[in-house]
């Protein structure tokens, strides 16, 4: 009976555990990647567009609110990776419901600043301001933030963008608007380990 390892394919890897595998095997496995990478992009749009119709109680519905905040920075003259975390900032809502920021903040890391990782992993606290005292919660958990580098920024795009962003008869652009954005911003990792990989990407 032949090996099931014998040929597994020829653009696959051939070990069955990683203390088995060769720098042949790891740079076939990293093509793989190179390749996959480019597809982020479009993945990332594909799961955003599953917030169309998910209104949860609000004036309008979670794509719209994602587009709205982002047009809204746009037309402030915000630059593609801030315009971007505006448009992603509420994408965990789909499989994050109880923290939905670190989802987003998690999928930016790689490829936005520090600062705009930071704002997209605290916005909910910061949105908090606005309604965390109709539902019995503290408003001002915030402050517990006070002092931070990024405190300042934050409070920003909350006050100037996301709890704003809830207007049914505001002319948002289209979602097709802000896809190249988000194939420029996502097509370079600045902050990753698997940075080095992509490089040839």
């Amino acid at each position: 009976m032949a090996d099931g390892n014998d040929n597994p394919g020829s653009d696959r890897a051939r070990f069955t555990a990683m203390t088995q595998g060769t720098q042949e095997d790891w740079l076939t496995i990293a093509t793989h990647f190179r390749e996959f990478s480019h597809g982020l992009p479009a993945r990332v749009l594909t799961h955003l567009k599953l917030l169309e119709g998910d209104y949860g109680g609000f004036p309008v519905d979670r794509l719209e609110h994602s587009l709205q905040t982002a047009t809204r920075a746009h037309r402030d003259g915000r630059d593609e990776a801030y315009v971007v975390t505006a448009l992603l900032h509420d994408i965990g809502d789909t499989l994050g419901s109880f923290n939905h920021p670190e989802i987003a903040a998690a999928m930016l890391r790689p490829f936005v600043s520090e600062e705009l990782h930071w704002i997209a992993n605290n916005h909910g606290v910061f949105q908090g301001y606005y309604y965390f005292h109709y539902l019995g919660m503290d408003r001002d958990l915030r402050e517990n933030y006070r002092g931070h580098p990024h405190f300042e920024a934050c409070a920003e795009f909350c006050e100037k963008y996301d709890q704003s962003a809830f207007d049914p008869n505001y002319d948002s652009a289209p979602l097709s608007f802000f896809e190249p954005m988000v194939a420029r911003v996502m097509a370079r990792p600045i902050n990753s380990i698997y940075a080095k990989v992509a490089e040839n990407a």
